[in-house]
């Protein structure tokens, strides 16, 4: 029974040491080390944020995601935030060189724009590469265009590329793989629904399927329509 607590123990450990330091890694600008460990650990218990599902995950309390970017698209032209405003984006974090997941989810994105009929042409398809080493304008074009006519392609430096997944609370690190001769990228895979403001209005898990995304986001757009009472 001892030895089944110190395991216990020593997994809970682990666990709190390695939110900790996601949390460190992933915080907002302006945000403290500890609002952002709390919010990492509400997430990881299931914490949600009062109010209404954002397209099926509900946000902690106080948890805001997104915001200002400095970033360059697939033209070679610097773009920030305000070359988006008053449209709203299906906004994903992922590489060209992704072999499997970033495919997965862009060509979802692009099926649920689709889907969206004539309500297609307020939202933006947008991928934000977390290699700018290898993702260049060129290569970034070739690729989106693969997916969708209207998906945009955005990279920048190494630091332009931390300060926008620090806003989004995109974990993403270099891996090195003996049997592979490139190199990988491990991060997170969320959709983000990011409204007019620059603010996410909702959040889709891995699993979330087009005609799921377009709802919601349909949901999100009439809402936002709908003439105060």
């Amino acid at each position: 029974m001892l030895r089944l607590v110190r395991l216990l123990a020593l997994l809970l450990a682990l666990l709190l040491g390695g939110t900790w330091a996601y949390a460190w890694v992933t915080r907002a600008p302006g945000e403290s080390l500890g609002e952002a460990f709390a919010g990492r650990l509400a997430l990881l218990f299931g914490g949600q944020q009062a109010g209404s599902a954002l397209g099926g995950m509900q946000l902690p309390q106080g948890m805001v995601l997104g915001g200002p970017f400095s970033l360059v698209d697939q033209t070679g032209k610097a773009v920030t935030e305000q070359n988006f405003a008053g449209q709203w984006m299906l906004l994903y974090f992922g590489y060209t060189y992704c072999p499997d997941v970033c495919p997965t989810e862009l060509g979802t994105i692009a099926a649920a724009v689709d889907a969206l009929g004539p309500l297609a042409e307020k939202v933006v398809p947008v991928l934000i590469t977390i290699d700018p080493q290898r993702d260049t304008p060129a290569q970034l074009a070739e690729y989106v265009s693969r997916f969708h006519p209207r998906m945009q392609g955005l990279t920048g430096s190494q630091e332009q590329v931390a300060d926008a997944a620090r806003r989004y609370r995109v974990y993403y690190a270099r891996v090195n793989r003996a049997e592979a001769a490139e190199y990988l990228m491990d991060h997170s895979s969320f959709v983000y629904l990011v409204g007019p403001d620059g603010r996410v209005r909702a959040l889709f898990r891995p699993e979330a399927g087009p005609d799921d995304i377009a709802a919601a986001t349909r949901a999100q757009l009439m809402r936002a329509a709908a003439p105060a009472s």
